[in-house]
């Protein structure tokens, strides 16, 4: 039928041109064996595809959300870390105001001290001088007396007349140093 091949009598058959009955038992074989692959083995192969697309599709899907969520912490991570640095900047800034204002109340309990030791050595010199001065007086008074003795010959045991002659001297003494001071000074 569809293969109708001219043939020679008595020429041998081709063995590349099948018999009819062949052609029909290998055509009815194929049309059984799509049919099972038809109905059997193309549902179970198309049903592992759509399970294996739906297993890789949810798996992007899984990656998409486990990347969004790595951005998201990423991004919490870098607000935290700035606000972080923002902090210890903060924190920096307010050390060194700290550190500032001890610094300067240092600088003024160190001047209040030192104001203070001076006041009292100023005062010491000064409680020692008036007692360098009072001792001064009686040595000098004494030296006064004792000289005066040598040089009048005679003895001036009496105290009232000792002691109006050693003020004498001193007040002529401190008088005559404080004329010497003022043309010292200019």
């Amino acid at each position: 039928m569809l293969f109708t091949v001219v043939r020679a009598a008595g020429a041998p058959p081709s063995p590349l041109i099948p018999g009819i009955p062949d052609l029909i038992w290998s055509t009815f074989c194929f049309l059984i064996i799509l049919f099972f692959f038809w109905k059997k083995v193309l549902p179970t192969v198309q049903k592992n595809l759509d399970a294996r697309a739906d297993l890789i599709e949810g798996g992007i899907k899984k990656a998409e959300n486990a990347q969004a969520e790595a951005a998201a912490a990423l991004e919490k991570y870098n607000e935290q870390l700035a606000e972080a640095r923002a902090e210890a900047a903060k924190i920096r800034d307010q050390a060194r105001q700290d550190g500032t204002k001890i610094l300067n109340e240092l600088k003024e309990q160190a001047s209040a001290e030192a104001a203070r030791i001076t006041i009292n050595a100023q005062a010491t010199i000064e409680a020692e001088r008036q007692s360098a001065l009072v001792s001064l007086r009686s040595e000098v008074g004494s030296l006064a007396i004792d000289l005066a003795s040598g040089v009048i010959g005679q003895s001036l045991a009496d105290d009232k007349n000792a002691a109006n002659l050693v003020d004498q001297f001193l007040a002529d003494l401190e008088n005559s140093e404080k004329t010497a001071k003022p043309e010292s000074v200019n």
